[in-house]
């Protein structure tokens, strides 16, 4: 059997820089196996040094730059579960459902919540922001009376009742219900008032019309007086109490 000729081993030198050169710098590289930013999986990070813009960039600070990352989505995971936890404990019968039907159940309830706010607002005169004065027919009797449910919301002042009570002695109104509702210097009265006489719908309009009149002229005062009075002589207590006895004539 003939034998084979040895050749200079720089006649490989056309193979990617020459044998040695091919196998070298793969041996002789070395790495380390760090779990990715989901905590997940293992990734291959080199530790030989590189350079970017001429300066010197450690692999070193790569790896705890990665595991900083990986620290920091672990707190963040634990955080979404405490809150998670939080909100389990506040919604009943919740212990069983996951992530997506936990939030579903937490956005129905605040709904429910805000349904019975806007219910409970609405039988407790609270007074608003806003100045307002509202006139509406409550109720229609068979014998053609009627009631009307009149409400004047503003800055409280101190002869606002007895202005409000002089303005509707000339409406001819016999007094059914009043309330009052005062809070941080606002006041909110509430009356239902009705008439004897018989009435068509022409007639309970231009009753309406009257009674929003003379709120709105109560209200002007009002405003026009407010400028002059200081602050502090509003009250700042929540109270609500009878303006009028009830089924008490006006005059």
């Amino acid at each position: 059997m003939g034998s084979v000729p040895v050749r200079d081993v720089r006649d490989f030198e056309g193979f990617s820089g020459g044998l040695g050169s091919g196998f070298g710098p793969s041996l002789a590289s070395s790495s380390s196996l760090v779990l990715d930013s989901d905590g997940r999986k293992l990734v291959k990070v080199s530790r030989s040094g590189k350079k970017k813009g001429g300066v010197e960039v450690s692999d070193a600070k790569g790896v705890m730059a990665l595991k900083s990352h990986c620290e920091a989505e672990r707190r963040r995971r634990e955080r979404i579960n405490r809150h998670l936890a939080t909100l389990r404990s506040m919604v009943p019968s919740t212990k069983k459902l996951d992530k997506a039907a936990l939030l579903a159940e937490v956005i129905n309830q605040v709904k429910e919540l805000k349904t019975n706010a806007v219910e409970i607002s609405k039988r407790y005169f609270i007074p608003s922001d806003t100045d307002e004065v509202r006139v509406e027919v409550e109720d229609v009797m068979k014998d053609g009376n009627f009631l009307v449910k009149a409400s004047l919301c503003c800055e409280d002042q101190p002869e606002l009742i007895a202005d409000l009570r002089h303005t509707l002695q000339s409406l001819q109104l016999k007094m059914v219900r009043a309330e009052i509702s005062a809070l941080g210097g606002r006041i909110k009265n509430v009356l239902v008032m009705t008439s004897d006489r018989n009435s068509n719908n022409a007639e309970r309009q231009l009753c309406l019309t009257s009674i929003h009149q003379a709120l709105k002229s109560v209200l002007d005062r009002v405003n026009s007086q407010a400028d002059f009075l200081p602050r502090s002589s509003f009250t700042n207590k929540r109270c609500r109490i009878s303006l009028f006895e009830s089924s008490s004539p006006l005059s």
